[in-house]
């Protein structure tokens, strides 16, 4: 009998619907697969309603919520706004697809002008218009030019800040008025600039933009601008080749600014604030900012108080043991440390790099009313991992003294959603507290006394949750990984006060997908508990044995496997490659974030090995009860901190790994990005960074191999790829390699063209049969 996908006849090929399943599940095919998975509150009158849009059976929906009332209801009437904008408009509309943005609702109390059904102001046709909520009336009203994507519009909307050269401008949005504010910047000292990899990605320029957006942040009157002097004047220059420049002509040579490890000269940011009337500039008292990465003020390691009093930011060692929280006077440039931790080890704002630093700046004494943001500051909220576990402490902001700790226990805070300080009370998401997975995260509130925690979410769901500028209550989504997500408003006693969505995957199962198992099994040391996912193909008959993939991303910075019903940016691909007839493996080992200190410092000064040997004793036990798993024919794939794992993978476990794909991989830690590797392997030595090299064991290469890359990666530079390719000729090792010439770090815009020579590697080489004859992928939008 032909197994399911397999086209009968020599040689056995899969069959194209086994790719045309797999491409459905690709992320940006999947998102529209679950209808009301995800929504994203817009606050009105400071957060005691807000609406959002949600994609639903009859298109997208604008929903209005009222949590005091309980109530949710149309924001407006779809059918009849949309019959009454065309009128007004002369286009056609769809109520089904509204061509609105920048939507705002405008209610009013009840008996009042409006009625209390309000009017609503949205961006349509490149103009502004306002409807009646009920569809009677709609009409053009004045309004500011929008913005673009490389402007910085003021909070007041009268002013908008970019870039001209190497300086910044300002734009008067009301009469289209342009001054300078800066006038000394030049190519190795210019404002507001992210280092070269990120500021001229090739991705920004596949979106039309020639770099990325200026690093400023307003001050919360409009009156001043925070930015820095970026100075990169002896940075270290590497070297790229755009072989194919759009439009045509010559290759060019891009030259990027872009240390090593261990180099002398990195970016730095010299932070100043700019009085946008008179242009004049308040340098911070300070020494410059290490920038190896991103922008502090886009990091969101710099930010103005919300009183304005004050500018905040963190400030970080280079070897990244020691943190400091810094207050700048932006009158008169002076810097204070409010907070100070040193460590044997990394010392963070925060375990996983996409997410928010867990540090408050507070008024102190109650006095502060409750609205959750930044004050000037007699009290700082600080999170630290001194006691094996990620937790909050409070401090007095004056005088840097420890005044208490406010939560502990074996478990970890994972981000702070409100600060009520007339409460004194705050609400945050913890991990740790469900017994049988560390990864769910929990809604919890603790008094900044020190006084105990409450948990505000009782089950042993996942909660992904946000709460308004003014508190009073949560917004939360729970799921599992199998559990589809449901979106309530809790009161502050968890209590249900309206329910909004409930996610419909009728979709996402016509797809063929079911939902992974998820397991725990224990590390290579026999006594921790490790967690990961197991995706069955599609198809799946436990009467059958499939070829096993184990997808990788041990990077100590982020999760690999998330805990909630969405998968996660590297989740898709694994969700995907099931649909090809593989068992599809994903693992959190020892050295990832989430859980304990110790667990996480796993990989300190070990980035090389990335916890493999946690991934083989996974395999080895989930494989021995389970027949269906084929452990002699098992691959390994991944992309950036994956992509070097996976060559890893079948350098050091050969006998296991047998054919591999790494995509994008940093295969080489001498020659890599110094902010990120620096910080988890530790400050340069020749001898640790070579242990955490792929080229340095090239002739251990026994499988199967493609290498691929991007040509025009700026991230992961595509020498990494190509040393490790010369190493591997020079051992007269046979591997297959794929350079894309004018890709960048995630092939934006060649996904679907990388993802077929991908899939077509792990089908002919581990499933054992030819791809499908002549099928292709089709293009992803730009942006998607």
């Amino acid at each position: 009998m032909t197994p399911p996908h397999i086209s009968p006849g020599t040689p056995a090929r899969l069959d194209a619907s086994a790719y045309q399943a797999a491409e459905l599940l690709l992320r940006h095919n999947r998102r529209r697969l679950v209808r009301g998975g995800e929504i994203t509150p817009r606050w009105i009158d400071g957060g005691a309603r807000f609406w959002y849009a949600v994609d639903a059976a009859e298109g997208t929906r604008f929903v209005l919520v009222d949590p005091e009332a309980g109530t949710r209801e149309p924001a407006f009437d779809h059918d009849k706004v949309a019959a009454a904008l065309a009128e007004a408009s002369g286009q056609q509309v769809d109520a089904r697809a509204l061509p609105i943005a920048a939507l705002d609702v405008l209610t009013g109390p009840p008996g009042g002008d409006s009625g209390g059904s309000g009017d609503v102001e949205f961006d349509a046709f490149g103009e502004r218009w306002r409807c009646r909520a009920d569809g009677s009336a709609c009409e053009r009203v004045p309004g500011p030019p929008p913005t673009g994507p490389l402007e910085a519009r003021s909070p007041d909307g009268r002013l908008a800040v970019f870039r001209r050269g190497h300086d910044l401008w300002v734009r008067s949005l009301e009469d289209g008025g342009e001054r300078p504010l800066t006038s000394d910047g030049d190519a190795d000292h210019d404002y507001g600039a992210s280092p070269d990899f990120f500021m001229y990605s090739p991705f920004l320029k596949r979106l039309g933009l020639p770099h990325a957006p200026p690093a400023v942040a307003w001050s919360p009157d409009s009156t001043r601008v925070l930015t820095h002097r970026t100075v990169q004047d002896g940075v270290r220059l590497t070297h790229l080749v755009e072989a194919a420049p759009a439009g045509g002509g010559e290759p060019r040579l891009v030259t990027l600014r872009q240390p090593y490890p261990g180099d002398e000269r990195l970016p730095e940011a010299e932070l100043v604030v700019l009085d946008v009337a008179t242009g004049a500039a308040v340098p911070a008292g300070a020494e410059p900012e290490a920038m190896p990465t991103m922008s502090p003020i886009l990091l969101r390691w710099a930010w103005w108080s919300e009183d304005g009093s004050a500018v905040h930011y963190l400030s970080r060692s280079r070897d990244a043991r020691t943190l400091r929280l810094r207050r700048l006077d932006p009158a008169t440039g002076e810097v204070t440390t409010l907070v100070e931790e040193s460590g044997a080890t990394r010392v963070e704002p925060s375990q996983r790099l996409d997410r928010p630093h867990l540090v408050r700046v507070l008024s102190g004494g109650g006095s502060g009313g409750g609205s959750g943001g930044d004050s000037g500051g007699d009290e700082v909220l600080w999170y630290s991992q001194r006691d094996g576990w990620g937790h909050l402490y409070l401090y007095d902001a004056r005088t840097g003294e420890l005044r208490h700790q406010v939560t502990s226990g074996e478990w970890a805070v994972q981000e702070i959603l409100h600060v009520d300080e007339a409460r004194r009370v705050v609400t945050f998401t913890a991990s740790g507290l469900v017994p049988d997975d560390p990864y769910r995260r929990t809604v919890c509130r603790a008094g900044l006394d020190g006084s105990g925690v409450e948990r505000i979410t009782g089950d042993d769901l996942d909660h992904a949750a946000v709460v308004p500028p003014g508190g009073g209550y949560v917004v939360d989504t729970a799921s599992t990984t199998g559990t589809p997500p449901v979106t309530r408003v809790l009161g502050r006693d968890g209590s249900v006060l309206v329910e909004l969505e409930r996610a419909d995957i009728t979709g996402l199962v016509a797809a063929g997908w079911s939902a992974p198992e998820r397991f725990r099994v224990k590390a290579a040391d026999g006594r921790t508990d490790v967690y990961g996912v197991l995706h069955r193909p599609h198809g799946f008959d436990p009467a059958r044995r499939y070829p096993v993939l184990h997808h990788l991303y041990p990077f100590p910075a982020v999760t690999r496997v998330s805990p909630s019903f969405d998968p996660g940016w590297h989740g898709y691909d694994a969700e995907a490659v099931a649909a090809l007839g593989f068992v599809v493996i994903a693992l959190d080992g020892r050295g990832t974030p989430g859980r304990s200190k110790e667990f996480h410092d796993a990989s300190y000064r070990r980035l090389g090995d990335g916890g493999l040997d946690d991934h083989v004793a996974a395999l080895r036990e989930l494989g021995a009860d389970r027949p269906w798993m084929d452990l002699d024919r098992v691959g390994v794939f991944g992309i950036s901190a994956g992509g070097h794992a996976a060559v890893r993978a079948m350098l050091g476990h050969p006998d296991v790994f047998t054919v591999g794909v790494a995509e994008a991989g940093p295969h080489d830690a001498r020659f890599g990005d110094p902010g990120t590797t620096e910080a988890y392997n530790g400050p340069y030595d020749e001898e640790t960074y070579a242990a955490a090299s792929n080229v340095d064991l090239a002739d251990r290469l026994a499988g199967r191999l493609l290498l691929v890359h991007g040509g025009l990666d700026t991230q992961v530079s595509p020498h990494q790829t190509l040393r490790l390719a010369e190493r591997l000729i020079a051992a007269d090792k046979d591997f297959e390699l794929l350079v894309v010439p004018g890709a960048d770090h995630v092939f934006a815009g060649y996904e679907h063209y990388v993802n077929r020579r991908k899939w077509d590697f792990l089908v002919r080489h581990l499933l054992g049969v030819e791809p499908p004859r002549d099928h292709r992928l089709t293009p992803v939008p730009p942006g998607s």
